[in-house]
């Protein structure tokens, strides 16, 4: 009976010692393989600022690989991409009010599709493996044409300038015309 007490004092004193080394790990978002990253700055009178995490190509072939063409993606790992805008904005020639959004994009060897979506703070996928967007919340979808670059960009990178944003992963450029 003695020893039963101890073998359970010493389970529980174990997992004791390990738990907060655990729930840190988990929590430290800067130690994931995709790492968190924020890209921000202003299009006229309007301050930008895309939410996301940063996946690696490692060797992989992204668009039309890892990520196939014609299926929807969050627009980064892990969470799903925000996008927000402290004013109304045009994209691509269209109205876009100002607010916080879901960024998603359907990639496609000629032409992009991408999609701001009203629902925010989703995971960046369901346990099927497809995009987190439910389509009935899509507030604005664009068409775009990807640009092939010549050097390798290795981390997902999203940049905002002047008159744009831009998305640049693998060896595609993507950019978003907004005024």
């Amino acid at each position: 009976m003695k020893k039963n007490f101890l073998v359970k004092m010493l389970a529980i004193i174990t997992i004791s010692l390990m738990l907060p080394g655990l729930v840190s790990a988990q929590t430290d978002k800067s130690k994931r393989p995709s790492p968190a990253a924020t890209a921000t700055g202003k299009i006229g009178e309007a301050t930008i600022t895309i939410d996301y995490s940063s996946p690696s190509v490692r060797g992989r072939k992204i668009f039309g690989g890892l990520l196939p063409y014609g299926k929807t993606w969050r627009a980064g790992a892990n969470a799903a991409t925000v996008f927000q805008t402290d004013k109304d904005i045009t994209v691509e020639g269209k109205k876009l009010p100002a607010g916080k959004y879901s960024f998603f994009a359907t990639p496609g060897e000629n032409e992009w599709t991408v999609f701001f979506n009203s629902e925010t703070g989703q995971g960046g996928i369901k346990q099927n493996g497809e995009a987190n967007m439910d389509p009935a919340k899509n507030v604005l979808s664009v068409v775009i044409k990807p640009k092939k670059l010549s050097d390798l960009t290795e981390k997902l990178t999203y940049s905002v300038m002047n008159n744009g944003i831009d998305l640049r992963w693998e060896y595609s450029d993507i950019f978003i015309s907004i005024k």
